[in-house]
């Protein structure tokens, strides 16, 4: 089937309707969600502030142009961030004629109901687990390495794998920013889904020296402790436990810490090792006495400027999942279905 841009770009739509019928519902699906995904009830509901819910054409008409073409797209989905079904559905319809969709069998909950809102006639959920009984011409996974290694290694040899693997937030804050400011503008990214996003931020790096990293770390335990009344913190998975306990042993023995009921902010100082705290509302602010280079010298940086804690334009650039607080932010926005609404 030959679709034009209008008509993919209608396609999309009718998930965007699917969205807002889920969302102006969200209170009865709100539980099982919770249930699966380990946040409170009020983090359910902050989190259900990131489902995309509105889009212009020209943004729809990007999304499309950069889809790529294909007659059958699976999808195989990850337990993660659970508003992640609406995003990998829309970029799948806007490639292909016919989705098959695997969720998450840990968090189905909002891809069935997006696909049942969505009434396409064209999309299918499928609870088939070996990709190679799949007919598709590419499969879009998400998930850790394991699970796209483990994908890659089952498809069909003429199926195309589009992988979208995990990620990691940081933030830099200009020697420029107030640093209440800039905590006030980070605390709601470490809350959302409690930093389980490839966006969230977990690692802090502050132009200037130790006294005013101090000074943004203290800030931004303040925010977060402030948020936790809130939103509290749920509950975290073995592994990231673990790991938080290991990261706060250390971090408290080489450099300081602040603890707070739902949250960790660390600050190590300057010319110490970066040590990557896990996910579940761990921050490490580190002082550096200039701006970071990314691949080829290029500045690591996105930029925001918040409107408030929910609202926020977005622009990416090639080193995805970092963003710049501080002079001269701008508001602008690229990557429909990846900011804050």
């Amino acid at each position: 089937m030959n679709r034009g841009p209008e008509q993919r770009v209608a396609d999309v739509r009718r998930l965007i309707a699917s969205a807002n019928a889920v969302y102006e519902d969200r209170d009865r699906i709100a539980p099982a969600i919770a249930d699966a995904t380990g946040l409170t009830l009020e983090g359910v509901e902050f989190g259900f502030g990131y489902l995309e819910r509105s889009a212009s054409d020209g943004d729809l008409r990007t999304l499309v142009d950069g889809a790529g073409n294909a007659e059958r797209v699976h999808v195989v989905l990850s337990a993660n961030v659970f508003v992640t079904p609406l995003r990998a559905l829309a970029l799948a319809r806007a490639a292909a004629a016919v989705v098959t969709i695997r969720p998450s069998p840990r968090d189905p909950t909002l891809t069935r109901e997006l696909v049942e809102r969505a009434a396409d006639n064209a999309i299918a959920i499928v609870d088939e687990r070996d990709v190679s009984a799949i007919e598709a011409d590419q499969v879009h996974v998400y998930g850790n390495d394991e699970t796209i290694d483990a994908v890659r290694a089952r498809v069909r040899p003429s199926c195309v794998v589009r992988a979208h693997g995990a990620g990691m937030g940081v933030a830099f804050v200009t020697r420029a920013a107030d640093a209440g400011a800039a905590a006030k503008a980070l605390a709601p990214d470490v809350v959302a889904f409690d930093q389980r996003g490839c966006l969230s931020p977990r690692i802090v790096v502050v132009e200037g020296d130790d006294a005013y990293a101090e000074s943004v770390a203290t800030a931004l335990s303040d925010e977060l402790d402030a948020w936790g009344k809130q939103v509290p913190r749920g509950a975290l998975l073995p592994d990231e436990s673990a790991a938080a306990r290991r990261w706060f042993d250390t971090l408290s023995f080489a450099g300081r810490v602040w603890r707070g009921a739902h949250d960790v902010v660390a600050l190590a100082p300057t010319g110490a090792p970066l040590m990557l705290p896990p996910p579940g509302r761990h921050a490490h602010a580190m002082p550096t006495p200039g701006r970071p280079r990314g691949p080829q010298g290029s500045a690591l940086m996105i930029r925001e400027e918040r409107q408030d804690s929910q609202d926020a334009g977005i622009r990416r650039r090639p080193e995805r999942g970092v963003k710049e607080i501080g002079d001269s932010c701008q508001t602008a926005t690229e990557d429909v279905f990846s900011r804050p609404r």
